[in-house]
């Protein structure tokens, strides 16, 4: 019942974009610009200008923190595990630190609890997708031209800056018109349904055949098994509402983020892997979030 009205409705949007992307063989990149310089800005901007900065964000953004200091941890003694090169490790982490909570996450959290957790759900999304915009640009970079490269490649992301502009417009109460409001609101309304079909697109050029099955498989198991794991035992140190609970333990077994395949097509750092990885973690994550979302709800 809860894969027919939570994960079904959500994996046929993903469909939607595979049919396209297998029938006419679009340029991934510009659309993938488009998704990250202009739709997230958007989205990133309308979130932190009309969020509240409370108790329960605060907890958000530690224990988010904290899960990917963890993450890091896991996937670098896995990397060193395997004799892998910077290049691989960097792919690993790009596959594994960074959950899929925007274009997958907040639709299965919005079917299966409704507006009061997509509330959480937006705001984990967007302070993930901050953490994207520095993490993941960093790792996604940091092979082609070292670390200098990977933190100037950080000061392009503009979403970085709207969180900066929002939070600064919030707090001195400068009220944005309303007709100018309603247009950022409309870009970043169209932010999730296209990056969910920017996804779809990613998995029809995955081929089958250069699948690097050891990798994928300690992808899996950190992102779909590791992660939701150790974001529970995080949330037991913290007095949270039970509700934030589960969505962020939820979100936490989402499979590897679409946005770091995003990135690693545009920083060219083994994008054949980490879209591999999403597709993998998303097909694999079918069966684990039907049983986890069982055993919470």
């Amino acid at each position: 019942m809860i894969f027919l009205e939570v994960i079904l409705p959500v994996l046929l949007i993903f469909l939607s974009g595979y049919i396209l992307q297998r029938k006419f063989q679009m340029d991934l990149k510009p659309i993938s610009s488009l998704a990250i310089y202009i739709l997230t800005t958007a989205l990133v901007f309308r979130t932190f200008y009309k969020t509240e900065l409370d108790l329960q964000l605060f907890y958000i953004v530690i224990i988010s923190l904290l899960l990917l200091g963890a993450l890091i941890v896991l996937t670098q003694l896995t990397a060193r595990l395997f004799r892998y090169d910077k290049s691989q490790e960097s792919a690993l982490m790009l596959s594994t630190a960074f959950m899929n909570s925007g274009n997958y996450g907040t639709p299965i959290i919005l079917f299966a609890y409704g507006d009061a957790g997509f509330t959480y759900a937006v705001q984990i999304m967007v302070f993930h997708s901050i953490i994207m915009g520095v993490f993941g640009v960093y790792f996604a970079s940091r092979g082609g031209g070292g670390v200098g490269t990977a933190i100037r490649a950080i000061f392009k992301q503009p979403s970085n800056y709207a969180v900066v502009l929002a939070i600064l417009l919030q707090q001195l109460n400068i009220v944005i018109p309303e007709s100018y409001y309603q247009a950022i609101d409309l870009v970043a309304q169209a932010a999730i349904p296209v990056v969910m079909l920017i996804l779809g697109m990613q998995l029809a050029n995955v081929s089958s055949k250069a699948l690097e099955w050891q990798g994928l498989s300690a992808a899996s198991v950190i992102r779909l098994i590791a992660s939701p794991v150790l974001a529970y035992v995080i949330c037991l140190f913290f007095p949270i509402d039970p509700l934030l609970q589960k969505v962020l333990v939820i979100l936490a077994a989402m499979p590897s983020a679409a946005t770091t395949a995003i990135y690693a097509i545009q920083f060219n750092m083994r994008p054949q892997f980490v879209s591999s990885s999403v597709l993998v973690t998303t097909l694999f994550s079918v069966g684990t979030l039907t049983i986890l979302l069982n055993i919470l709800h």
